[in-house]
């Protein structure tokens, strides 16, 4: 019987000390759901949190050779995900000049996943205090999804994207996107087109797996616009944080890469827009 790969989480974006908690509190959780499979979780790029290339020394001390790196963004596979699967490639190509023989496989970045929208629609039911009890309950409810912000047009249309298909059949009068960095509307103009189109109770939903420095600064400004704004109501929802629907995600996506080798394992990968990487 061959022994599954371990199991390698990989973060992105993660900079302050909050989110590194938050995200090592995830990693934690998920060795917990099967004592069997080694876990290990790194972060691509600077972070309070263990880097990628700790990550891999921890599983290969462990006897780990193989293993499926899942990149935790919610990213769609296409540009942006791209980005995050570059930075990955090359975090582990780095990993296996240390480590020789080790082998992994690269699954897909989470995307706006029909069950982390599930999620969210629980967010805004909390900040709401509690479900819709008829169809027409959130009829005058405008929601803000706001999320990172970049200098790539396609990752911020995964916002607009996710807007949309939170949007659809959920009951709302509309969702809108602004954006905490890198991109335009910035929150306080989010809420100001939220009110053009008419609103009058907005919720403000931050578009973020887990707590940290960009959620904090998303909910210091909707409370400054509040406080300038005191004819509208304006409420604050919470991240998807470490909910059973993430990591079940996780877990699938880990399943379905490490069944067939994963869409990129030990490729030479070519980083630019639209190039297919080649197995070695």
């Amino acid at each position: 019987m061959t022994t599954p790969p371990a199991l390698l989480i990989a973060g992105h974006g993660i900079r302050d000390e909050a989110g590194a908690n938050a995200f090592r509190d995830f990693v934690r959780d998920l060795a917990r759901r099967d004592a069997g499979l080694p876990v290990a979780g790194g972060v691509v790029g600077p972070s309070p949190s263990p880097s990628l290339a700790e990550a891999v020394a921890d599983l290969a001390g462990r006897g780990a050779e193989r293993f499926t790196a899942v990149p935790l963004t919610l990213a769609p596979a296409g540009r942006a995900g791209a980005g995050v699967e570059a930075a990955l490639h090359a975090a582990l190509g780095g990993a296996e000049e240390h480590h020789p023989g080790i082998s992994y496989s690269c699954a897909r970045p989470l995307g706006p996943h029909p069950s982390l929208l599930d999620v969210i629609g629980r967010r805004l039911d909390e900040a709401l205090g509690g479900p819709a009890r008829a169809p027409g309950d959130r009829a005058d409810v405008m929601v803000l999804l706001v999320g990172e912000g970049s200098t790539d047009p396609e990752a911020n249309a995964d916002v607009h994207r996710a807007a949309r298909l939170l949007w659809e059949g959920r009951g709302y009068a509309g969702v809108e996107t602004a954006f905490v960095s890198l991109a335009a509307p910035d929150v306080p103009s989010g809420l100001d087109r939220c009110v053009r189109l008419g609103a009058r109770r907005i919720v403000v939903l931050p578009y973020f797996l887990f707590a940290g420095a960009a959620p904090e600064r998303i909910s210091r400004q909707t409370e400054g616009w509040a406080a300038a704004h005191p004819g509208i109501e304006v409420l604050s929802a919470g991240v998807i944080g470490p909910a059973e629907e993430l990591l079940d995600l996780v877990m699938e996506r880990y399943r379905e890469s490490a069944a067939d080798g994963g869409p990129s394992a030990n490729r030479d990968h070519d980083t630019r827009p639209g190039a297919r990487a080649h197995v070695r």
